[in-house]
């Protein structure tokens, strides 16, 4: 949306007039800056967290984690810990550390200790998403002048991965529980390759099982085709914004430049 500035326009209106369309012009201009800035606090405030725990801010980090705990389920056993001796917690090192429970209401409230490190404040899924999303927006700006939007199609391509092992898990959460559901053991998987790879692959949500990997390439392929799909579109928006704007205030230094002229 353009702000008129037109000549009718008098006095502190036409200056807030002026004022808005250099804003949206200068915005229309460099989004592709902002928006990257926004996802980088976005990203970081979740690492954010488990620094303040340690530091003795708790306050700070437990305001990080109620923030974010409307955007993640949180859970201690998919997420990554800093300040202790693994970057991710087994359900034995969890369990005797918080609690025996596999009520994921009750898990999601530990956000870890001085013994086994600080949770960053969503999950790894997030982590790999959303970084996906900032770094994928990057690598799009050197390519925004060669690469064609994707299309609808093929962005639900991209989706898809996410979305069958979200509501997989979601299913084997409700059935078996978070601790001992089919995808959390993935016998099937085991069968179906004839345990060709080693237990530890198989079963579990640890760096380096299949859960985990899923996780990693699903969030990729996600911030990869969100940005895929919507940048090249919010480009041609925005640059035929600024292109409206600059025309506009190019005819307005024109008549100025006549109005005086005439005087």
């Amino acid at each position: 949306m353009i702000v008129s500035a037109s000549t009718n326009v008098s006095g502190n209106g036409r200056s807030a007039a002026i004022f808005l369309n250099k804003a949206l012009y200068g915005f229309s201009r460099h989004w592709l800056l902002a928006v990257s800035v926004l996802l980088l606090i976005f990203n970081g405030l979740p690492w954010l967290a488990p620094l303040f725990m340690e530091w003795g801010w708790a306050w700070g980090g437990n305001a990080i984690y109620l923030l974010y705990t409307l955007l993640c389920h949180q859970m201690p056993q998919r997420s990554f810990f800093l300040f202790g001796d693994s970057f991710m917690l087994s359900p034995s090192t969890l369990q005797s550390a918080w609690t025996a429970s596999d009520n994921p209401l009750i898990l999601r409230q530990f956000v870890g200790n001085t013994a086994v490190g600080w949770k960053v404040a969503w999950s790894d899924r997030m982590v790999y998403m959303y970084t996906a999303l900032l770094l994928a927006g990057l690598v799009y700006w050197p390519l925004r002048r060669r690469l064609r939007p994707l299309s609808w199609p093929g962005l639900l391509l991209f989706l898809l991965p996410m979305l069958i092992d979200g509501v997989t898990h979601m299913i084997s959460d409700m059935i078996g529980g978070v601790l001992g559901g089919f995808r959390y053991t993935n016998n099937w998987l085991a069968a179906l390759t004839n345990h060709a790879l080693p237990a530890t692959f198989y079963s579990g949500d640890a760096l380096g099982s299949f859960n985990a990997w899923m996780r990693l390439l699903s969030g990729l392929l996600f911030g990869i085709g969100i940005v895929w799909f919507a940048y090249p579109r919010l480009h041609a928006t925005f640059k035929e914004t600024a292109d409206q704007i600059a025309l506009k205030f190019q005819r307005a230094a024109r008549r100025a430049a006549e109005e005086s002229y005439g005087n």
